[in-house]
């Protein structure tokens, strides 16, 4: 169940590139001193964030589920009021993603819940009913796990809508790209420790995160596990993940940050480097050169069948198994009917032609049956996403896609450094716009000297 709850439960930051559900664990509520729990007790109001509230029940179910996560290791964990202020920034910053999505229309349908959770089922290899009932026995809520992916797909769609239109990416970046010493540099697996500084903070905010930073060089030069120090130390979303950063291209780290990973050998870290957003210190952990890249391609074609408001799914299935018959029982014509017949319209003026493509570039469904296809091959009706699919097989290659394959990975590349820094820029300002008022004493940073906004 653990992998269940690094997906949702203990994903309770947003990292830029997959944002992640606050543990909303019981319903929310605005009542103003508390509200009563199951045992009678009032559950008192830790934070207010604009017109919503964060609850201790909240608090205190997040706190556990990460404490239960490193039961096998508690020592990595920080002191426990740190360790709750940390949650505490993670359920804030969430909270304030969710509204700013709801304001700007941005809505989760059921079905995309339900898609999520058959993924965390199958990442877990379970069914849906085991997904159901191992979260139950964990002492959640489904309901409530369902809630944390539905605001997971928010946050999503909020991120997508903020970069789409900030990040763009021109043939001279990718040439550029191409041509420089990062990219020939090959990948890095890295972990980081970032210390922030506020939004608009001084000169006082800048020397206190440096202060911080360089205690955190301090105690990893004294001994301490970086991941450790990460945990201790870093305000960054994957803090308690250890800083934790994968796998990725030398060249996708940001060009000043780059240059001083360069010059590491594996479990080397930087000094602490400043950044525009405050203090960051790198450990490297791997590097590694991909090779050429050789993949399968296969031509195929495809007759689509699809529901519509005339056309039930059952009567597209049997339509589709028709067609089926056709071809292999009464040698029909595949491209004649495909023309006729198919609702797909990228292929059917084209007898159905799918050209040459990578295994999965059609789909997963469509990707698992053509490897089983032998040449000229009919597949029995495929169930996809689409509608109903007969298949058939022309042909397989070896192609070396390493060249194609190089600059989508640079085109990406850019792209996603691109879009971390503008949701990264959006995210302080959000929290530096909104009003969130922090009810505990001890909960709030004594290192935030930011004001927050008047509602």
């Amino acid at each position: 169940m653990k992998q269940i709850l690094a997906y949702s439960l203990l994903a309770a930051s947003v990292l830029v590139a997959a944002p992640s559900a606050h543990a909303q664990l019981m319903p929310s509520a605005q009542p103003s001193q508390g509200m009563s729990v199951g045992n009678g007790s009032l559950d008192r109001i830790v934070a207010v964030v604009e017109e919503d509230v964060i609850l201790q029940s909240e608090l205190d179910e997040a706190i556990n589920t990460i404490v239960r996560q490193y039961a096998s290791n508690p020592g990595q964990l920080p002191p426990k009021d740190v360790l709750a202020r940390q949650v505490l920034d993670r359920l804030v910053l969430m909270r304030l993603q969710v509204q700013r999505a709801n304001d700007q229309g941005i809505r989760v349908s059921d079905q995309d819940v339900d898609q999520a959770a058959g993924n965390v089922a199958q990442q877990n290899k379970m069914s849906l009913d085991q997904l159901r009932a191992a979260v139950e026995q964990d002492g959640f809520s489904y309901a409530a796990f369902r809630q944390q992916l539905s605001d997971q797909i928010v946050a999503q769609k909020l991120h997508e809508s903020v970069v789409r239109d900030q990040v763009t990416v021109t043939d001279a970046e990718v040439n550029n790209l191409l041509a420089s010493p990062t990219y020939k540099a090959g990948e890095v697996h890295l972990a980081h420790i970032q210390i922030s500084t506020p939004s608009g903070g001084g000169a006082n905010d800048i020397a206190q995160a440096q202060a911080k930073a360089e205690e955190a060089i301090k105690a990893i030069q004294g001994g301490m596990d970086f991941n450790a120090a990460a945990i201790r130390f870093s305000d960054a979303p994957d803090a308690l993940d250890g800083g934790d950063l994968g796998w990725r291209r030398l060249d996708e780290v940001p060009p000043a940050f780059a240059d001083a990973v360069s010059t590491l050998k594996a479990g080397e870290n930087t000094a602490a480097l400043r950044g525009p957003t405050g203090f960051h210190i790198l450990k490297l952990m791997e590097t590694r050169q991909p090779g050429r890249q050789i993949v399968t391609e296969f031509h195929a074609r495809q007759i689509l069948i699809k529901p519509s408001e005339i056309v039930t799914p059952e009567q597209a299935e049997k339509k589709a198994q028709d067609l089926y018959t056709r071809i292999v029982d009464k040698k029909e014509d595949f491209t004649k009917l495909a023309k006729d017949e198919s609702k797909d319209t990228t292929t059917a003026n084209n007898g159905g032609d799918m050209g040459w493509f990578a295994k999965d570039a059609w789909g997963q469904a469509i990707g698992a049956q053509i490897d089983q296809l032998k040449d000229n091959e009919v597949s029995h009706p495929i169930q996809t996403d689409a509608g109903w699919i007969v298949l058939q097989r022309l042909g397989s290659r070896q192609s070396d896609l390493t060249d194609q394959l190089q600059r989508d990975q640079a085109r990406q590349a850019i792209g996603t450094r691109k879009a971390d820094e503008a949701y990264e820029n959006y995210l302080r300002e959000l929290r530096s716009t909104s009003f969130v008022d922090v009810r505990v004493p001890e909960l709030k940073d004594p290192d935030d000297k930011q004001a927050s906004a008047t509602p």
